[in-house]
């Protein structure tokens, strides 16, 4: 705070200054042109007694007022009159003049008040000529120095600072991040506890012989704390935190990003111990390449330097390089070699148990109702990242004071998980009773064969409320517990699910539409994984036909290889056909079973238009509880 008080007394005289030279040229410059505006020739003294209509008391006047400055004498005339201008050659109309006494003339007051013709005077001001004189080309040249000189100055140290780097140091002025703020990745701060140790106590490591790693990189996907993670590491440890993205590495200029890298590493050293943190490694750390193309020099160049940079320090040093990326795969393999980024640590989509410490963190400053079960939320929000927990407390906030509640219930809870799920609700968008018909039946038979089919995930809701961008309607499944392994078994079981609605319209209309389309996409990517990627084919046999994504640089359509012959490729058409038809008959069959169940569902979803899973199941007459599903 002491620096930035020291910061504000410094440049306020510099600003004062600014304004009152601004503020004196303003009003020289609204006087001369107030002068401007009246014309006022240098009539002759011989003209000026003509225009008073001479000596005589008895000849009218045309002089209306005239003003004394010594013998100087301005004035202004009743109607306009003329004068022989000699450098136009021509008469020139005027109504104010300005003349000057040739002598002393005392009796021409007195003649001007018998005439009727205001009188008045003023001093002669000698500063007038010097304000004019001397002043305005001091102020003129100030103001030039102002504007130009200090420009090209800033423009210079500008340039120099071109280099320097763009590295942002947290202080205490802002919010200190500690483990405790971190919540749903216990493994990942427990690696990281090495580091702060370290940073806390240096030497306890140096006299054993220990060396701690260099440099530590973060990856996993978005949204799931690792900048988070990095802020509460220096905030446990309490040393300084230099913050910059790997995008402000990398400049059109060659060599701009080697001296940032320079620079950054510099400042480091001078803190130390400290923290440097690059956010999105990849953007500049990215695998080097020569070839078809040709390569990116600013962007290697930058790449080079940090690699050398991170080989020339030591963590005697106390400066330890922190790195997050959601693209490990990317980075040049020098990069990630021991010695540089020696430790790499992934940070995952949390668990359940993770999910629910991450919304007890974010529900601290939320007022709730009584009925809000944050292990029930967690529950509902399978998959999702940390970002993704704090958007819903966000949405459920929003939602329960857009309805003047006085607390966040678990209504809106479910709604706002729903809304990051599916997007908003539609409820304008106004369609026909035909397609409303269409859409019901189609949820109906994926909710149908979801309670039909054991192996799936249980029915949580389903609705003919078009939602987001193209969805008349969705059917949401949410699973009892997290699970990282899944059968052949399962994933048929989804794939007919996805199929019901395609089915269900083709069995009660005869006809289909493209509202199966997304469910389709699902039904094929899960067969071609299952042929390709999975082994799960009983033609081909436990071998994956996955295409390698190499050669970043040449962009993905380029870069795929084919590693089977033309027989392989027809024989797995053929598999990801056969799943499919498989998976079609079997839902066909099962709705065909279940036909009356299958209409009355969708009467009972046309009406209502949102049902939960214990709905449908009453509907359908099927309250007895889900078979649990075979591990």
């Amino acid at each position: 705070m002491e620096k930035k008080e020291k910061k504000v007394k410094k440049t306020f005289p510099k600003n004062l200054v600014v304004i009152v030279l601004m503020g004196l040229a303003v009003i020289i410059f609204f006087n001369l042109t107030k002068n401007l505006q009246r014309f006022e020739p240098k009539i002759t003294y011989t003209q000026f007694i003509e225009e008073l209509g001479g000596k005589d008391p008895k000849v009218p006047s045309n002089v209306l007022s005239v003003e004394f400055t010594g013998l100087d004498i301005r004035g202004e005339l009743k109607t306009e009159s003329t004068f022989f201008d000699e450098r136009s050659n021509r008469e020139v109309p005027f109504k104010y003049f300005r003349t000057r006494l040739p002598f002393e003339d005392k009796e021409l007051v007195d003649i001007l008040n018998e005439k009727g013709v205001s009188v008045s005077s003023s001093e002669p001001r000698m500063w007038k000529g010097l304000f004019f004189q001397l002043v305005i080309p001091v102020l003129f040249l100030g103001l030039l120095w102002l504007f130009f000189i200090r420009q090209m100055q800033a423009g210079g140290s500008r340039a120099l600072a071109f280099g320097k780097s763009q590295a942002k140091l947290l202080t205490e002025a802002h919010p200190k991040i500690t483990f405790k703020d971190v919540a749903g990745e216990d493994e990942a701060k427990q690696e990281l506890q090495e580091i702060v140790e370290f940073l806390k106590d240096p030497k306890r490591f140096q006299k054993l012989g220990a060396k701690i790693p260099k440099g530590v990189l973060l990856y996993g996907p978005p949204g799931c704390g690792k900048t988070l993670l990095a802020r509460a590491i220096a905030g446990e440890a309490d040393v300084p935190f230099f913050s910059i993205s790997g995008s402000d590495f990398v400049e059109m200029f060659v060599g701009v990003g080697a001296s940032r890298v320079r620079d950054m590493f510099e400042r480091g050293r001078k803190n130390a111990p400290a923290l440097i943190f690059i956010d999105e490694i990849d953007a500049v750390g990215r695998q080097r390449f020569a070839g078809i193309g040709g390569g990116h020099d600013e962007r290697e160049q930058t790449l080079n330097q940090l690699l050398t940079e991170m080989d020339g320090f030591d963590t005697k040093e106390g400066v330890i390089l922190l790195a997050a990326t959601n693209r490990p795969d990317v980075l040049d393999a020098a990069l990630l070699r021991p010695g540089r980024f020696d430790r790499q640590i992934e940070v995952y989509s949390p668990d359940l148990k993770g999910r629910e410490e991450i919304l007890q963190v974010h529900t601290k400053k939320v007022v709730l109702d009584k009925d809000v079960d944050v292990k029930t939320i967690a529950q509902k929000t399978p998959g999702f990242s940390g970002a993704d927990l704090a958007n819903v407390v966000n949405e459920a906030a929003l939602l329960s004071a857009r309805h003047n509640k006085a607390a966040v219930e678990m209504e809106d809870f479910d709604e706002a998980t729903e809304r990051v799920i599916a997007g908003p609700e539609r409820k304008s968008r106004v369609i026909s009773d035909y397609e409303k018909s269409i859409v019901a039946y189609h949820e109906s038979g994926h909710a149908l064969l979801a309670l039909l089919i054991p192996e799936v995930d249980p029915l949580h809701k389903v609705s003919i409320i078009p939602r987001g961008g193209q969805a008349l309607g969705y059917t949401l499944q949410l699973p009892m517990e997290d699970r990282y392994l899944t059968t052949k078994k399962e994933l048929l079981g989804r794939m007919t699910v996805f199929l019901g609605g395609r089915v269900s319209e083709e069995l009660v209309y005869n006809e289909s539409t493209s509202g199966a389309q997304n469910d389709l996409e699902m039904v094929t990517q899960a067969a071609r994984k299952m042929v390709c990627e999975f082994g799960m084919s009983k033609k081909l046999g436990p071998i994956t036909f996955r295409e390698r994504e190499e050669r970043l640089f040449l962009g993905r359509d380029l870069a795929r290889d084919k590693h089977y012959s033309e027989k392989i490729a027809l024989d797995i058409d053929s598999e990801i056909r056969t799943i499919v038809d498989e998976c079609y008959h079997r839902a066909e069959s099962l709705l065909k079973e279940n036909r009356k169940k299958l209409d009355k569902l969708a009467e009972s979803l046309k009406k209502r238009e949102v049902l939960d899973g214990e709905a449908v199941k009453k509907i359908v007459g099927m309250e007895k509880p889900q078979k649990p599903r075979s591990h």
